[in-house]
């Protein structure tokens, strides 16, 4: 019996080559716009791993003993075009197609203008706000998913919620998600959309040839010389959105004599002030790709780009501030010399610079070699401000001056704040406040300049300074990645790769204002019975009551080293009626954080190292695809994985000391999804559901907080560092999306998503502060089913295209978006908001109004409606085209984000304020753009 069934496996594994026959397809492939030669394409046999290239003439050829009979589909990609599927009858061992015409792909254009967007509003916020770029990493050709990338993410729509850590991003098959926080940092390449189009994009936890990826898919863009057509591009595009003006130039060599290549790229984006006021927009961007062909099987290509940008931030604001200046107001600039300042600057100058080994060992085997370096800094600027002399009386030391709260929508400069006694307002104050706030409402720079050279007159110091946080980070990764075909249906994908961090983390002075230097202590650090007020303040004990000048470091001071090993391999297996694959991976994380400052606070806790942080990770995923016929399709995949803590949430307080996070672990991540596909000439469409859950995952959060109870004082109020630790969360839902070719001219979309995510248990919480010399641990926060916040978690979307054969084309969308949710204070839901602050229960607790205080927050629903269009021609050699986009046309006010401020931290100084008609801490909220346009004229040559 057993012999048996070893023979039954042999004949199935190792079919035997004498009973099979050689059969082959032939043609051709040109553009149907020009009727030249297309050359790379992509041709190959579905559900199987027979694939071939066009060469220079556009010719290929299909020649395998593999090739089933019957019937089959072809399918020819390349980028630029859209994907053709053609049906093939294989009658005889031999086909002859003639020439297939490729239509160019206008939706490619879509896909540019989503970067634009997507890139645009990730240098919007404020790091550690909503994160809007997994959006960018799903663009593909997916009717769903350029829903979700096109329509959705200007509403900060997530497909299936998770955000882009949770995805990987790959350049020339190197991971460029930054390991401070595991996001790709998309600035770094932004501008260079003409040498992005090459994208390989593998959903959710499908397989990956470069990586074992993440919950939300990976991308692998391919900025590689020899990979670019031959010719040049330049354009130029006017918008109202986050920049006003971009102009871009690109030209790719093709192949040059000696088996030479090279690709360049430039552009500039700018503004003087975006759709939001005082967001100015200033980048620059170039690129070179160079490749040479060393011989028939080794190539070797260096790509470098630099992406330096500087962006002005927009402010979150509260309802009282909305209703006095509407959705466009920013509160971090002001006017100076006639002209706008942004106090809030964020400026990115991070090259990199890549080498590439393309090794074609033989025919079913490949291996490719790749060395990244990555340098520069990422600055964020904020107006600084606090003590400004130091006395010393009787041998004490004690800091004076200090000036007040330059931010123009600081609540006490609101009508609300002169309100807040209901019987002791002071409607005279409110009024004046209105009245200044409509009239000005911005900073008053020259107030500043003011107050600083009036201190330097006396012989004091700058009251306020522009400070600028920065880390300068260089990060080395080196990778190999092989690619062997094992059989005609059996392909191996392996790498191996290494990580190397070094992040030099500090504030710097960036602008004195007209002072002559800045006192560098902590103004509200407060001391404790071994530690006196006057130490506790000092950044540096080192260097105590420090004056610091134009580019001095200050405040606090650190390295942050990182070192990532890792390696995944993955096997694919295809048949007539089923596709599948497993893949595993394992890493080993190191961290550690070395201080440069003795602070204060933390004398004994924050010079020289920390300790070492080491974690060890793995992971498994497998799935597949059974075909009922070459129509109707069914998918399955499952993971299951761990992954190590982002380094920013690795250390409660990495800027004043070396604390490690409570009970730290490595986050477990659970996946699986189903889909049906369903393909044919008229109509495509898939439905999927999908579950995940997070576990033992770790936030870090710091604001300020009133209300606080254990703190063995009787003030209430301190800066804290909130540390939410072993957090579950829940993400299930479906999505839909489906694509009808009514006609040769007219095609109908639809798409949708219903998702539900969640916290799925209750985490614990504890606070770190300057304000008091040890952690307070507020014990569990009951978080269990509040929504977690991020953008509509519903979302559907119907359309159409139009496409002319003068080639001139148009499409519209109508987006419906609903379930959107304020981020929630973990801190008002734990013990802590039954507890008065002398840490006695509050007497006067009331179990309904608390539950009505603390019901979370949902956005209205809305309606967002979209169109797209554009022309092209040919003039002799060269095409000239433009396309406009359309948002938002009917100018709907809507809301993207919002958090709840945790300043209000127990239910007697929530309810005082809930109770307010003008909340002073009332939660802060981002709103989504107007009706706004986007218009390129380009011409290719």
């Amino acid at each position: 019996m057993g012999n048996k069934f070893l023979l039954i496996l042999l004949l199935i594994w190792f079919p035997y080559k004498s009973i099979s026959q050689s059969a082959s397809i032939k043609g051709s492939v040109a553009d149907s716009h020009t009727l030249e030669a297309v050359s790379s394409v992509r041709v190959l046999i579905d559900g199987t791993f027979l694939e071939t290239d066009t060469d220079a003439a556009g010719h290929f050829f299909l020649n395998s003993e593999e090739i089933p009979e019957g019937d089959l589909i072809l399918i020819f990609i390349k980028s630029g075009y859209e994907i053709l599927r053609i049906p093939v009858v294989m009658e005889a061992t031999h086909k002859e197609l003639g020439m297939i015409l490729l239509i160019p792909d206008f939706s490619e254009i879509q896909r540019q203008i989503s970067t634009i967007s997507l890139s645009d509003n990730e240098l919007n916020e404020e790091e550690g706000s909503y994160d809007n770029l997994t959006g960018l990493l799903q663009a593909s050709r997916d009717v769903f998913l350029n829903a979700a990338a096109f329509d959705f993410s200007a509403s900060f729509f997530r497909p299936r919620g998770f955000d882009s850590e949770n995805g990987k991003l790959l350049i020339n098959g190197i991971e460029m998600n930054k390991v401070f926080n595991g996001r790709p940092q998309w600035s770094n390449w932004g501008g260079l959309n003409d040498v992005q189009r090459s994208q390989i994009f593998s959903m959710g936890i499908s397989p990956s040839e470069v990586s074992f990826g993440g919950l939300a898919g990976t991308t692998n863009i391919i900025m590689r010389a020899s990979e670019y057509g031959e010719g040049g591009r330049i354009s130029y595009a006017a918008s109202n959105r986050s920049y006003t003006g971009r102009i871009m130039a690109t030209y790719n060599s093709g192949e040059l004599p000696h088996n030479w290549w090279y690709s360049i790229s430039i552009s500039r984006r700018f503004a003087e002030e975006g759709y939001t006021e005082g967001t100015l927009y200033d980048a620059n961007s170039v690129f070179l790709a160079v490749e040479k062909r060393l011989n028939p099987k080794h190539s070797l290509n260096f790509t470098s780009f630099y992406t330096p940008n500087f962006r002005g931030k927009s402010s979150a604001n509260t309802e009282e501030v909305f209703n006095l200046k509407g959705r466009r107001y920013n509160s971090f600039w002001g006017y100076q010399d006639g002209e706008i300042r942004n106090s809030r600057i964020r400026e990115i100058k991070e090259p990199v610079f890549m080498l590439n080994h393309y090794w074609q060992v033989s025919n079913k085997l490949q291996l490719n070699n790749n060395l990244s370096y990555q340098f520069g800094s990422v600055g964020n600027s904020r107006i600084d401000f606090g003590g400004t002399n130091l006395s010393i009386f009787n041998g004490q030391e004690s800091y004076v001056g200090g000036g007040a709260n330059p931010d123009p929508a600081y609540y006490q400069k609101l009508p609300g704040y002169f309100l807040r006694f209901e019987d002791n307002a002071s409607y005279e104050s409110a009024y004046r406040a209105r009245e200044d706030f409509v009239e000005n409402g911005q900073i008053d720079w020259p107030s500043l300049y003011a107050a600083n050279i009036g201190s330097a007159a006396t012989g004091g110091n700058a009251i306020y300074v522009i400070a600028e946080d920065r880390n300068d980070d260089q990060t080395i990764t080196a990778n190999s990645i092989l690619t062997a075909r094992l059989r005609e249906n059996i392909e191996l994908n392996a790498k191996a790769s290494y990580t190397s961090l070094k992040s030099e983390n500090f504030a710097a002075v960036k602008d004195l204002l007209g002072g002559t230097g800045y006192l560098d202590i902590d103004f509200f650090a407060e001391g404790t019975s071994e530690n006196s007020e006057a130490d506790a303040a000092q950044s540096d004990l080192q260097n105590r009551n420090n004056i610091v000048g134009e580019g001095d470091r200050f405040k606090y001071n650190y390295k942050l080293n990182a070192e990532i090993a890792e390696a995944f391999a993955q096997i694919q297996f295809k048949f007539n009626r089923v596709d599948f694959f497993v893949a595993s991976n394992i890493s080993q994380t190191t961290y550690q954080r070395n201080g440069y400052f003795q602070n204060g606070t933390y004398p004994e806790n924050s010079l020289g190292k920390s300790e070492a942080l080491n974690f060890t990770n793995f992971g498994f995923k497998a799935g597949g695809t059974y075909k009922f016929s070459g129509k109707h399709l069914f998918s399955l995949n499952s993971a299951y994985f761990t992954k190590a803590p982002n380094l920013r949430n690795s250390f409660s307080n990495s800027r004043q000391n070396n604390e490690i996070v409570e009970g730290l672990q490595s986050e477990q991540l659970q996946f699986g999804d189903l889909s049906y596909r369903f393909r044919s000439p008229k109509l495509n469409l898939r439905f999927t559901g999908y579950y995940a859950e997070i576990l033992d995952a770790t936030e870090i959060s710091f604001y300020y907080a009133d209300g606080l109870s254990g703190l063995g004082r009787t003030g209430t109020t301190a800066f804290v560092q909130e540390v939410l630790t072993a957090i579950d969360k829940q993400h299930l839902g479906v999505e839909f999306g489906a694509e009808s070719q009514l006609t040769s001219t007219i095609k109908l979309k639809a798409a949708a998503a219903i998702g539900q995510y969640v916290y799925a248990n209750n985490p614990n919480l504890y606070l770190t502060s300057s304000s008091f010399d040890e952690a307070v641990d507020y014990g569990t926060s009951y978080l269990k089913n509040y929504r977690i916040a991020g953008g509509p978690q519903r979302a559907a979307q119907i359309g159409f295209e139009y496409r002319d054969p003068d080639y001139w084309w148009f499409g519209t969308t109508v987006n419906f978006l609903s379930h959107g949710f304020a981020d929630v204070s973990p801190l008002s839901r734990t013990a802590n908001f039954r507890t008065d602050s002398d840490g006695l229960p509050i007497l006067s607790y009331d179990e309904e109004l608390a539950r009505e205080m603390l019901k979370q927050e949902q956005f209205e629903d809305y309606i967002l409606v979209n169109a797209i269009g554009g022309k092209s021609w040919r003039i002799k050699d060269y095409y000239l085209g433009f396309f406009c986009s359309l948002n938002n046309i009917f100018d709907v006010l809507y809301k993207t984000g919002g958090f709840e401020q945790s300043r209000s931290a127990n239910f007697l100084s929530l309810k005082e304020d809930f109770e307010r008609d003008q909340p002073l801490f009332g939660s802060r909220y981002w709103y989504g753009n107007g009706s706004t346009y986007y218009i390129n004229f380009y011409i290719r040559f």
